[in-house]
């Protein structure tokens, strides 16, 4: 059964690291619990790390190479294994098996994956979690969205009152990456102690802040009704929408050209996306076929007409249907 964090927490401080962990779950929450890991592993003299990063042609037999290979330098070696779709695959799944029915001495595999749901389980998660460690972290929900902040700065060494961290929970709209960034920023700012309402006003960016960049990510996230909430602050900024065209038909063409990519590992490298975008746009390109793309991009290009008095018709509006439809390709048919 996959631990919570209060036991994920306990066990990082053993003195001894399991066969096999697989750390699954919210981007930011897995990439510092493998942080973590990594640092608690150097520390029992794993002094040597074979990173492993599974894309579309990856070869599952060097898993085993990797598990038997022996070093010159190290007693002890951390396997690191990328798998950010969280699927194996078939061939996947069996080696990741066959590693834990047998996992060599000195050796410990952590699996990491930032695409995470119930469906992902499978017999070899259960095959896992009896050999090794299995934690899903999930996202805060709105609810715990106030406690997560709190404890995000109590392990920074900074407090808050219930006021101030309700202003910063405003500020970031429930952004775990934003709402991280201010908070080591407040610690450079203000230093350890208690911050009140009045202070954090003033230390804290405005990360809730309009931007063009806020409004693609959302509509590519499938978040439809933060999409059309940044649209909408956007416009009554004054913002001038022949501008944002630009912006949203440069990523509509990104998409396009990952759609079409025979191996869209190698076209995300090129195009040079880091690894939060490129999970970004795997998952906006899973909801739709390539055809969507194109048929957005033709909506975008009408709008930019309109926006240039060359067309008539609302601009906004149409705005507001074109990230509804790349929000959720299946209100493409309705709003026609």
């Amino acid at each position: 059964m996959p631990l919570n964090h209060a036991q994920w927490q306990k066990g990082l401080v053993a003195d001894s690291l399991k066969p096999v962990y697989l750390l699954a779950g919210e981007e930011l929450l897995v990439l510092e619990a493998a942080d973590a890991l990594r640092a608690q592993a150097r520390k029992l003299g794993y002094s040597e790390r074979q990173v492993l990063d599974v894309g579309a042609h990856f070869d599952w037999d060097d898993l085993a190479r990797s598990a038997a290979g022996m070093s010159l330098f190290a007693t002890r070696r951390l396997l690191d294994l990328r798998l950010p779709t969280g699927r194996p695959g078939t061939e996947g799944a069996k080696a990741i098996v066959e590693f834990c029915a047998n996992p060599p001495p000195d050796v410990s595999l952590l699996i990491t994956a930032v695409e995470w749901s119930s469906k992902h389980e499978g017999a070899w998660t259960k095959q896992l979690d009896g050999a090794g460690c299995m934690v899903v972290f999930n996202a805060p929900r709105p609810n715990e969205w106030g406690a997560w902040i709190g404890a995000r700065l109590a392990s920074r060494g900074l407090t808050a009152t219930p006021d101030a961290m309700a202003l910063l929970a405003e500020r970031v709209e429930g952004n775990l990456l934003a709402a991280a960034q201010e908070i080591d920023k407040l610690v450079v700012l203000h230093g350890q102690g208690k911050i009140d309402a009045a202070e954090m006003e003033h230390l804290v960016a405005d990360s809730a802040r309009y931007d063009a960049f806020k409004l693609t990510d959302a509509a590519l996230g499938g978040d439809g009704a933060r999409a059309l909430r940044v649209l909408d602050g956007l416009r009554d900024e004054g913002d001038e929408l022949i501008a944002l065209m630009g912006w949203l038909v440069n990523q509509l063409q990104l998409a396009l050209r990952l759609a079409n990519a025979h191996d869209f590992a190698a076209q995300a490298r090129a195009e040079r996306l880091w690894p939060a975008r490129e999970q970004l746009f795997r998952k906006a390109l899973r909801r739709a076929p390539r055809e969507h793309w194109m048929q957005c991009l033709a909506r975008a290009a009408r709008i930019d007409r309109i926006a240039k008095g060359r067309e008539s018709g609302d601009a906004w509006l149409e705005t507001q249907r074109l990230i509804a439809v790349i929000a959720e390709p299946r209100a493409a048919q309705a709003l026609v």
